[in-house]
């Protein structure tokens, strides 16, 4: 069985790069361009979620460092493995606040991404 992805980036561009790189390595995967897809974290059940640090609705809404921290701080999501998407450079500063497994720097290297996606869902 698949495992399964979720990707929340609001990048379109990003996004459907993510997408497609992950599903040709067999991943099941659910995207989105907003966190509402997080609504869906208890019956989904992903594997991994992949998530963008600055969403464009962040206005209204926490950024990827608040809902990761949320994500690992509630029993019943903490052992979802998070990596944070981002181009600051302070990205590891935001990953380890929001308790993040990992992170990944935009631009990214398409390897890079499959190998840390590989390494946390084995």
């Amino acid at each position: 069985m698949a495992k399964k992805v979720f990707v929340i980036e609001d990048d379109r561009d990003i996004r459907e790069t993510i997408v497609y790189v992950l599903e040709e390595e067999g991943f099941e995967v659910r995207s989105s361009e907003s966190s509402k897809l997080l609504k869906s974290v208890d019956t989904e059940k992903p594997d991994i979620i992949l998530l963008d640090n600055w969403l464009t609705e962040w206005k209204s809404d926490a950024n990827g460092q608040q809902l990761s921290k949320e994500l690992k701080s509630n029993p019943a999501t903490s052992h979802i493995p998070v990596i944070i998407i981002s181009a600051v450079s302070n990205v590891k500063e935001i990953a380890e606040a929001g308790l993040a497994d990992a992170f990944l720097m935009k631009p990214f290297d398409v390897n890079e991404l499959i190998s840390l996606v590989n390494k946390f869902t084995a």
